[in-house]
């Protein structure tokens, strides 16, 4: 059975308990609040003592063969939380975790919490008899794209609501920080009774807490969407990010665009280069409608100014490289 979202977990702990959850993924806040639903489910239903195991460097996992036949002492239901921070139980935690998952000890409901799992630990064999056990539920990263759903379904929970320019607003002023997100979530809730706010209410009451990932720039030059690129530029130069990543960023996806377009001047499929280009998600999306807007002519200017921004990075030839930044991502985006 595939990974369960966030969302899709209490709907599932509302039909019932399974014996096992493991709670995997990159969104740090969502991982929380998940393992915070399965805790919260598990002491409704009587699950009243906690035991903790922390797998670290060294780990002992008689621990775990220890507590998975321990009779309580307090209460007949017990939470054993299995916490593995570094994502990798090695070999005999991943036997260990195998006989765990064969047969689960009775009267326990077992919570076992990891890290992002790239996909080669998700195929493991302790990972799928895990899954095969219990339920799995993935904290992804909410995307630009799923970021105004994710705040209109917090906000419908407290009786909230926004209209499209206030949720508009919400969004630039959160993008890439969803603790603060659901932080400025839970003051409207404070601030203003139930209802629609106004986009005045948003502009009194959320702060700007925006934060941008160099990685995220190419999706908004491709997009053509230049006032926030200049927004994510302001903010990376504002959070001291080192302007020779940003070039990078900037130049290799401009040689991908020049790549992209001698492949299909050779009659050659996007989704065919899509590995060789490293083209994914939303970057596969908008790479063709970007080649074909900005044109090769912008393209081969474009990497002569990255050339010059590098030259301005170590201080050989004058200008100032941010400045020069914003002008070549503006011609990009345009």
């Amino acid at each position: 059975m595939p990974s369960l979202s966030p969302d899709a977990l209490t709907a599932a702990l509302a039909k019932g308990l399974a014996p096992l959850y493991l709670v995997h993924g990159e969104e740090a806040l969502l991982a929380l609040e998940a393992a915070d639903a399965v805790r919260a489910a598990a002491r409704a239903a009587g699950y009243l003592e906690r035991e903790v195991l922390t797998v670290e460097a060294g780990f002992d996992w008689s621990q775990l063969f220890d507590a998975m036949s321990s009779v309580s002492l307090f209460a007949s239901l017990k939470l054993l939380e299995i916490r593995i921070p570094g994502g990798k139980p090695g070999t005999e935690g991943s036997e260990a975790l195998q006989r765990l998952a064969a047969n689960p000890p009775a009267d326990t409901l077992t919570l076992i919490t990891l890290p992002k799992l790239d996909k080669t630990q998700q195929q493991g064999k302790w990972f799928a008899a895990l899954e095969k056990a219990g339920l799995a539920v993935e904290a992804r990263p909410v995307g630009r794209a799923e970021l105004p759903g994710w705040i209109s379904r917090r906000l419908k929970a407290q009786g909230q609501q926004l209209g499209s320019e206030a949720l508009a607003f919400f969004v630039e002023r959160v993008e890439g920080n969803l603790l603060a997100a659901r932080q400025e979530v839970d003051k409207l809730a404070l601030l203003y009774p139930k209802g629609e706010l106004s986009l005045a209410d948003l502009q009194a009451a959320v702060a700007n807490v925006a934060r941008f990932d160099v990685f995220q720039l190419s999706e908004s030059w491709l997009a053509g969407d230049a006032p926030r690129l200049m927004r994510m530029l302001d903010g990376l130069m504002a959070e001291g990010e080192a302007p020779v990543l940003v070039l990078w960023s900037l130049s290799e996806d401009v040689r991908m665009l020049l790549r992209l377009r001698q492949g299909l001047k050779d009659g050659r499929q996007l989704r065919d280069m899509a590995r060789e280009l490293r083209l994914w998600g939303d970057k596969q999306r908008l790479a063709e409608p970007a080649l074909r807007r900005i044109g090769p002519r912008k393209l081969m200017q474009a990497l002569s100014e990255c050339a010059r921004i590098d030259r301005q990075i170590k201080g050989v030839e004058p200008g100032e490289p941010w400045q020069t930044m914003r002008a070549l991502a503006t011609l990009l985006a345009a």
